[in-house]
Order: structure tokens, then sequence, then C-alpha cells
């Protein structure tokens, strides 16, 4: 049945997993808008999802860190030329994601601290190493003693990093640096519609919606996209049934020089999807829509139907959210 491909659906792979029950397909959906009923869908589906984690309380050196880290976030001097920060590439206000790339596409920074490792090719470990990698990378700055030199230089920083690491007689380090603008980070949850049907409201998902959601868990994609994240949580294969059309990245590959990692990528989170165009790590294409068409032919080898993919793509929409944290741009030193 075509149906079978949503498993791919999310950017990357699934390829795995058996169905867990047959969808009901039926007529064409109808009444978009409309509630769904208590017990529409089997409660052992619903237990590979958990609803997203909320921020805690903060105070303290611990909330002076989230504060300088977001500083440092939106601070274009920490670059070559002085006209690029964090968000230039993770625009806040747009899904946190941009398509603004190099060789690789650019993926939200929304809730990404929560994923298993960093980078499309989870060679960073920790969310602080992910966050050195673009300071002495895409900024173009040369080694960790420059970023310190330009903060350095920066009189009003003294303060910020004094509060943020009170213990510490030289605050103004590199590590503080990743570790600041990692704990900024580590505040950019942005829980969906999606969570509160998961908390039990089950009005908050429509007919549609719900049909997409059964299509995509049913039938085992849940192997690849699961927990709070809907993915992250570990790399595998893009190209199962047909390889990639682009091989140039050979993904993990290049980081190990193991057979086995040809092709292998980070399974990305499918949270905010919807406003993260382009898609695929290699930002190949731009409409969703299409984005789960190709999956399930280089995923699964199967076409699938319009009705099909536009219930997919609804039930996508209802992982998007928005931060609870002050994402606005703030005043700096």
């Amino acid at each position: 049945m075509n149906v079978a491909v949503v498993c791919a659906l999310a950017l990357l792979i699934c390829g795995c997993g058996a169905a867990l029950e047959e969808p009901d397909l039926g007529p064409p959906a109808i009444g978009l808008g409309k509630p769904v009923s208590e017990g529409a869908v089997n409660p052992r589906l619903l237990r590979r999802f958990r609803p997203l984690r909320k921020v805690e309380p903060m105070s303290g050196a611990v909330l002076a860190q989230v504060e300088l880290g977001k500083q440092l976030f939106f601070d274009e001097r920490l670059s070559r030329d002085g006209d690029k920060s964090c968000n230039t590439c993770h625009p806040l206000d747009r899904g946190g994601a941009s398509n603004v790339r190099g060789t690789r596409n650019t993926p939200t920074v929304y809730n990404a601290a929560l994923e298993y490792a960093f980078f499309w090719d989870g060679r960073a470990a920790t969310l602080e190493d992910q966050v050195s990698g673009p300071l002495l990378g895409e900024m173009g700055l040369h080694g960790q003693d420059e970023v310190v030199d330009i903060l350095r230089g920066i009189p009003g920083y003294a303060a910020p990093f004094a509060a943020a690491y009170p213990g510490d007689p030289d605050p103004r380090k590199f590590a503080n640096v990743t570790h600041a603008i990692a704990a900024f980070e580590r505040t950019l949850l942005a829980p969906a519609r999606w969570d509160r049907y998961l908390a039990g409201d089950r009005r908050a998902l429509d007919a549609t919606e719900l049909e997409g959601m059964k299509l995509f868990a049913n039938l085992g994609c849940v192997s690849c996209h699961t927990g709070e994240l809907v993915g992250g949580s570990f790399a595998a294969h893009v190209g199962v049934k047909s390889p990639w059309p682009n091989q140039t990245d050979q993904g993990r590959y290049a980081i190990t020089g193991l057979e086995d990692d040809r092709m292998k990528f980070k399974v990305p989170t499918l949270r905010n999807v919807v406003q993260t165009a382009p898609y695929f790590h290699d930002g190949s294409i731009g409409e969703l829509e299409l984005a789960v068409t190709m999956m399930s032919r280089h995923q699964l080898g199967i076409e699938i139907s319009d009705r099909e993919v536009a219930a997919i793509v609804a039930w996508l929409g209802t992982l998007s959210g928005e931060s609870g944290m002050d994402i606005e741009p703030p005043q700096l030193p």
C-alpha cells in the first residue's frame, strides 16, 4: 500500500519498523478544523512520543549565564567582518533556521539542545562543542584567543561575565563563551499543539491532522522519529531503497572512515519542520510536500498520493511551537 512511505517522511531516513496497525484510509479526509473524539488513536502509539519538557525557573548565576548567552548569540562583533552572529543563520523570529548555509543545510536551533549529538554528522557530543564550531568556522575568527580578545576589548562585557561566573577570577574565557551561549540555547524549547494533544487535550488535533499522525505512526515511522523531539536521537542512512541524488556529502563516513557510515546522517527532529525549509542535509528541497514525496521514493521505493502527503504535512504542522522565552534582540554592551 503506497502510504507505507510515510514512515520515511522525516527529512532523513526511516526505512525501518513494521506497521503497528493498518491505517484506515477510508474516503478522502473532510472537515478540516473538526476536532477528533477521545479514543480515536490507539494509546500504544502515543506512548512512543513524549510532551516537550519545560524550561525550569532560573535565578542567580544560572539566569545571568542565560542572559549573557543571549547577548553573545546576537552579537555580530564575534565575526571576522562584524556582520554575522549566531542569529544570522538561526534567526529566532523565523523558526531558528535559514537558507544561509555552507556545504550543509542549516538546522533549527529550537529544541536542538535536547538532541543526542550535534551537526548533521553527529561529530559534536555536547552543545558547547557545537557552539564552538561556528565561532571558529562560519564566523571567520582565527582561534579561541581571537574570540577572547574581542570580548576583552568591549568594556561592557566585564560585568555580565562576572555576574555569570562569579567564582572565576578570569571569566572572559572561551570556555565560558561557549557555556553561556549553550545555556541560552537550552532555553529555546518550543512547545506545540502536539504537546497539548499528548498531555490529554484530544481536541487539539483536527480530523485531517489526526489522520496524518496515524499514517506516520502506524506504519513504523516512530522507529526513527520518536520521543519528545520526533527524531534527533540517532543517525541512520539516507537512500535506503534508491541512492540519494547528491552523493558529494558522505555524512559520518568523513568523520569515522567506516564503510557502514557512508551516507549516514543524524535523524533530524521534525519539530518546527514547517518553518525550517529547505530540507535534508544538503538543503536540496524547498517544499515540505516534495520532501515527503522524495523520502518515499528514496527510503521505501514507493510513490505516495497527494492526499496522503497532505495529511502528513497537516500533522507536521502541529509540531510547530514558539519559545516562551523573550527572543527579541537584546541590548548589547
